[in-house]
Formats: C-alpha cells, structure tokens, sequence
C-alpha cells in the first residue's frame, strides 16, 4: 500500500505540472492582428508601434518567449532570452544567453550587459515587453558598484541562500545592490512609449515585486530595510561576506531604488500570469480525482521547515480521523539555514526526509515536496516523496536519516532508495508543491 501511494503521489505531481501551461497564459495575454497589438492591458494601434523589444528572462523565460513570438508573428520584433541552457530549443530565433543558477557568474554578468545595451535605444514608438519567472535573481545580475567583483557577487548570494531568510528579505538586499534589479531595467526603459511585464511568480503572492527581484517593477523595499536585514545577514554567515559588500551596504551611500511614481513606470504595466495559487489548485483538482479529501494549506508558507513539517503532518492526521483518503495540499517555500559544509540537497528533499523521519511507525502516510521548476537547490533531483517506510528503507543500506539531515546531505540517501523525484528543469517556476497523503 504505501509503495502504491508514493506512485499516486508523484502522478498528482506530474498532472499538476501538466496543469500550470505557461505557453497558454502568455498566449491569453499577447496577440497582434493586422490593426491591433495587445500586450497585456495595453491595446495599441499597430501604426503607433515600430517594433516590440521582447526580454525574456527566469527558468521559464524560453516557453513564454515561445509563446509571444508565435503571437506576435508580422511584428518587428528583437528579443533577448535567458534562461537554463537544458531549455534551450533546438533552433533559436533570438539572442539566447546562459543563465547561471543557483549562483551568479560571468554568464550572469554578460546577460545583464547585453540587456542595459538594447533597452536604452528604445523609442517613443517601441514597446518593451518584459517576461519575468524565478530565477533571474541568479541568471541576470550586474552589481552597482564597480568595486565588487563577480566572486564577490556570487559569495553575496550565497550567503542569502544559506541564511534562512525569507526570499521577499533577500530579493530586497539583492535590488539595492544591483543594476538590473528593483525596477532598474524599466528606468532603463524609460524611453519606450509603452512597457508591460507578464510575471510567473515563485514568491508570496503579496510581493510580486520580489518575483526575480522586480526587474522592471516599482520596487516596495527601502534602503531603511536593508539596514535593518543586512546585518543579520552578518550575524548569519560571520565573517564569510566579502568586504567590498560589506562596504557597500555600510557605506552610508545606498542608493535607493526606483518606486511606484517614478517616470520610468508612466505607461508600464504589470501582471501575474501563473502563482502558487494557480499550482495550488491544480494540485487540489489532480488529488480529487484521485479519490482524496482535499484541504489546501499554505499558512505554513516561509516558516522553517521543521515546524512546517509538524504543522502539516498535525493537519493531515486530523483529517485522517475522518477521511478514510486525505490530501493536504501546500504551496510556498520554506526555510533551510545551512552552512558552508552542505551536501548535495536542498529545502524539499530536506523536507521529505525529516518528514519520513517523523512518520516512521505510523498509519500510512506519504508526503512529497518538490520543486515545480524541477530542480532544488544543490541536488539534481526536483525534491523527493517520502513515507513511513522510507527510514527503514535507508537503514537497511547502511545508511544514516539522522547523519544526511545534520549535513543537509538529503540527495544520494533519497535516491539509494528510489524516493528522489527527478524530472530536469520543467520551463515553469510556481513555487514548490507539498502533499500530504494518507489513507487508511
């Protein structure tokens, strides 16, 4: 029954992603026919617009690129895309560009150097049209100041990964100290006659702009705010932040970002094309016709991921006294400190794992975590799917739950035992999926 279950799992998994169709919701939002061109809210008379500036750029920059180009067929349009290089499609038909991930390079450097180049020779008759999804923090980045060197940049990251916060907190350091985030690339825009951004969140549905760091949004974090979470930043990762960050939040000279107001947004528009709450439901649909009792739950969203993990076991078994089957669904993230010393894992394999831990001696119950961009952190796999069989199945190879947990080491003890979740990168970023199943 529970080998039975963990297959259930992963089908509601694979029907979810099936569900959450990128191409679509862009091809809902851009069209073009012989008098008109719609992007987004903006209805424009083709004779007012000379050519469309498409930039494209997250982990589903390529199937939304796709989508706008197939609409927007006759229209002059010039286009920059990056984004995984396993996306790429076997023949390209604008500037594809590397986007580095989970950790800034040189790649990173030359997409955002190639970005600022175009977006400035835009005209009062161009349109810019933006395609945003998580991920560009990483693929597309350029520090403000020329003091920081790339490897300073990259160990930047780094450390926010590692320290728990949540991702609107580190998207609000990553904006004030780059020249491509927090609305940076719609100011240098601004000579466009029209901007619109079609945006696939990875993030809390409150903070669109933290979706890739709000490239080209009104930016709602301050320099005060940086203040205050940069030096828990500090306290976080000790002495391992690099001086020339250190200089440049500790300056006294931060320079702020652009905000709602700003000339740049004049005739700019923004959009959530596909959230969480799009992955949420489909999840909750896919489980019912499966049989399930569904509850969707994301009040556990950024919590750390012990305690999110006793929350929704908690919800499952209450459901389990009166279902016979029961599915908790939960979207979001959660928060995994880790150190410098981490295995090869990351926040949803981490999850399941302790999770199985947990479960090991109950009634059946199964709990999948996974990425929907089909990767998680520093493991190849997309998260895992874990039950109350899943410890003795790790111990009877020798192998240690507790010693993986303590070294954030979660990947080869998952895949030992056949509970990794691989599936490459999907061209799609909504968040990571929870499911809670039992079944009795």
């Amino acid at each position: 029954m529970s080998e039975a279950l963990r297959a259930v799992a992963r089908q509601i998994f694979e029907k979810t992603l099936q569900a959450v169709d990128v191409r679509q919701a862009v091809k809902q939002q851009v069209s073009a026919d012989a008098e008109t061109l719609r992007l987004g809210p903006h209805t424009l008379r083709r004779s007012e617009v000379e050519s469309v500036l498409v930039i494209a750029i997250g982990k589903a920059a390529v199937p939304m690129f796709e989508a706008a180009a197939e609409r927007l067929q006759g229209v002059r349009m010039e286009a920059v895309v990056v984004a995984p290089r396993e996306t790429f499609p076997a023949e390209e038909s604008a500037i594809f560009l590397v986007g580095e991930h989970p950790t800034p390079g040189e790649h990173s450097r030359r997409a955002a150097d190639t970005i600022l180049a175009l977006l400035p020779a835009a005209t009062p008759r161009d349109a810019v049209l933006f395609l945003v999804s998580g991920g560009a923090s990483a693929m597309v980045e350029k520090p403000l100041d020329d003091a920081i060197s790339l490897a300073d940049v990259a160990a930047f990251h780094r450390a926010l990964v590692g320290s728990g916060m949540t991702i609107t907190q580190m998207n609000a350091l990553r904006k004030h100290m780059s020249a491509v985030k927090g609305g940076r690339l719609a100011v240098a825009a601004a000579a466009a006659g029209w901007q619109c951004t079609l945006l696939v969140s990875d993030v809390p549905p409150t903070a669109p702009d933290a979706i890739a760091s709000g490239p080209s949004l009104p930016d709602s974090t301050t320099v005060e705010d940086c203040l205050t979470l940069f030096p828990r930043l500090q306290e976080s990762c000790g002495s391992g932040l690099p001086p020339s960050v250190v200089e440049f939040f500790c300056s006294g000279r931060l320079p702020e970002t652009p905000k709602e107001g700003d000339a740049a947004f004049r005739r700019a528009s923004f959009d959530v094309i596909l959230s969480g709450d799009h992955l949420a439901q489909a999840a909750a649909e896919a489980a019912r016709a499966a049989g399930f009792h569904v509850v969707i739950d994301n009040a556990c969203d950024d919590w750390e991921y012990r305690d999110a993990a006793r929350y929704l076991l908690n919800r499952s078994a209450l459901l389990a006294r009166d279902y016979a089957r029961s599915c908790v669904v939960s979207v979001g993230e959660v928060g995994v400190a880790i150190d410098a010393d981490a295995g090869e894992g990351g926040r949803n394999g981490q999850f399941a794992l302790w999770c199985a831990r947990e479960v090991k001696g109950r009634s059946v119950t199964t709990v999948l975590s996974a990425g929907s961009d089909g990767v998680d952190g520093q493991s190849s796999a997309a998260g895992a799917v874990c039950d109350e069989t899943t410890a003795g199945r790790v111990a009877k190879l020798g192998l240690s739950v507790d010693e993986a947990l303590t070294r954030f080491d979660s990947g080869p003890v998952l895949r030992a035992v056949g509970d990794a979740i691989e599936t490459g990168p999907t061209g799609n970023n909504l968040r990571d999926l929870r499911l809670v199943l039992t079944e009795r």
